[in-house]
C-alpha cells in the first residue's frame, strides 16, 4: 500500500465556477488529447550534474564520492533523485514565452496563463529484483510528455477561477522506464502587466535583506531527534539564479525583484518549487546515506515522493527541511517558514512551501 498525502484542498470545484473556466479546461484537455504524448531525447550531460550540485553547495555528488570543483562526474554515474530536473528543460525563443517570462507550451487558453507549480508525486520504479533503475551521465534517455486532466477550479479564500492541469513526465533509458513524474499546474487569470512609465510604487514593503543574505548549504548540518531529522537553509538570490539558469526556467518571480514585488506582489524573489523538492530528496538521501557502511554504493532512489506546494518562500528566508519517521517505510516531511509556521493553506500569488510524504523503501 502506497500511502498519499492528507485531504488538504486549497482549491476546489464549485458550481459557481464560471464557464469561461470550464471552456477553457475543455479546449485544453481537447487540443492536447488529441496531440497525444509528445517524445524527446537527450543524452544526459555530466557538466549540468555539476553545476546543479555546486549550486546546491553540495561538492561531491555522493558522500565520499570525488570533489566536482575540477572536473564533471564520470560516465555512468546516477542520477540523485531529483536531479533530473536539470535535463529536457524548455527549449523557445524569449518572443515565444509569455509577459512572466513562463513558456507556454503547455498553457490553457487566455486569460488563464498566469502558472504556478501547485504539486505532484515523482515515483521511481522496481524491476524484478526489486531496485530502481537510476538514470546515468552518458545515457540517451527519452521524456515522454502527456496530459492527463485539466479541471475548472475555484480558489477557496477569494473565489478566484483557475484551472488545473495535471501532467505526467515518464523518463526511459535503454533498461525501461526509470522516473514517473506527475506535476499539478494551477493557471490563473494573468495580472495586467504596467508599463514602464506608468507603473505605480509598490505597495510591498521593500525587502533588501535577501541579497545580502548567507546560504545555509544544501549539504548543511542535519539535526536529529528521535526519529525527527530537520536541516535549516537559506536561498540567496544567487542560488536561485543558478537555479535559473541550469532549468532554463525564466520564470521572472525568481529572478527579477521589480516584477515579483510590483506586478506579482511579493516581498521579495521566489524560491523555487522544484528546488524545495530536490532539497528535500537531498535530506532523505543524506539521512540514509549517513547509516551506509563505507564503501556501500550510494543510495538511488526512494519508491515514491507525494507533495504539495501551499505557499511562498523568498530569498533570504531562513527554514527548516524536517523529515519525520513514521511507521514502515513511510516518512512525512515539511518545510517550515520563519518562525516555524507550517504552510498555510489558501489562495497565493505563489504556492512554493511544500508538505510532501515519502514511501521510502531503498536499495543501497
Amino acid at each position: 500500500m502506497v500511502a498519499r498525502l492528507p485531504a488538504r484542498r486549497f482549491f476546489s470545484q464549485s458550481r459557481s465556477q464560471s464557464s469561461d473556466a470550464a471552456a477553457a479546461a475543455t479546449a485544453f484537455l481537447s487540443r492536447f488529447q488529441s496531440r497525444g504524448p509528445q517524445t524527446r531525447t537527450q543524452t544526459l550531460d555530466a557538466n549540468q550534474l555539476q553545476l546543479l550540485s555546486l549550486t546546491l553547495g553540495r561538492p561531491s555528488i555522493f558522500p565520499r564520492a570525488p570533489s566536482l570543483a575540477h572536473s564533471p562526474p564520470p560516465v555512468d554515474t546516477a542520477v540523485p533523485p531529483g536531479y533530473h530536473l536539470v535535463y529536457f528543460t524548455p527549449a523557445f525563443t524569449e518572443s515565444e514565452l509569455g509577459a512572466d517570462g513562463t513558456d507556454a507550451s503547455y498553457n490553457p487558453d487566455a486569460p488563464f496563463t498566469r502558472r504556478m507549480w501547485a504539486g505532484g508525486e515523482v515515483l521511481w520504479p522496481r524491476g524484478p529484483d526489486g531496485k530502481p533503475n537510476p538514470l546515468r551521465v552518458g545515457q540517451q534517455v527519452s521524456e515522454t510528455t502527456r496530459v492527463l486532466s485539466a479541471e475548472p477550479k475555484v480558489v477557496k479564500k477569494t473565489g478566484e477561477d483557475m484551472i488545473v492541469v495535471a501532467v505526467e513526465k515518464a523518463f526511459a533509458n535503454e533498461q525501461g522506464v526509470s522516473i514517473v513524474d506527475r506535476r499539478n499546474w494551477v493557471f490563473r487569470k494573468a495580472l495586467p502587466t504596467p508599463s514602464a512609465a506608468s507603473a505605480p510604487p509598490s505597495s510591498v514593503p521593500l525587502s533588501n535583506a535577501s541579497h545580502l543574505a548567507t546560504p545555509h548549504p544544501a549539504a548543511s548540518t542535519i539535526v536529529t531527534e528521535g526519529k525527527t531529522h530537520a536541516r535549516t537553509l537559506v536561498q540567496t538570490p544567487v542560488t536561485l539564479f543558478r537555479f535559473s539558469a541550469l532549468t532554463f526556467n525564466p520564470h521572472k518571480i525568481h529572478y527579477s525583484l521589480p516584477w515579483a514585488r510590483d506586478v506579482e506582489g511579493h516581498k521579495d524573489i521566489v524560491v523555487h518549487g522544484p528546488l524545495n523538492l530536490i532539497t528535500i530528496l537531498d535530506l532523505w538521501r543524506d539521512i540514509h546515506s549517513q547509516a551506509q557502511p563505507v564503501g556501500a554504493r550510494p543510495l538511488l532512489a526512494p519508491q515514491r515522493i507525494l507533495y504539495r506546494a501551499t505557499s511562498p518562500l523568498y530569498a533570504g528566508d531562513e527554514y527548516r527541511v524536517v523529515l519525520e519517521e513514521g511507521d514502515g517505510d513511510v516518512s512525512h516531511v515539511q518545510i517550515l517558514a520563519p518562525g516555524g509556521s507550517r504552510g498555510h493553506e489558501g489562495g497565493d500569488s505563489c504556492l512554493n512551501r511544500l508538505s510532501s510524504l515519502m514511501h521510502s523503501r531503498y536499495h543501497g
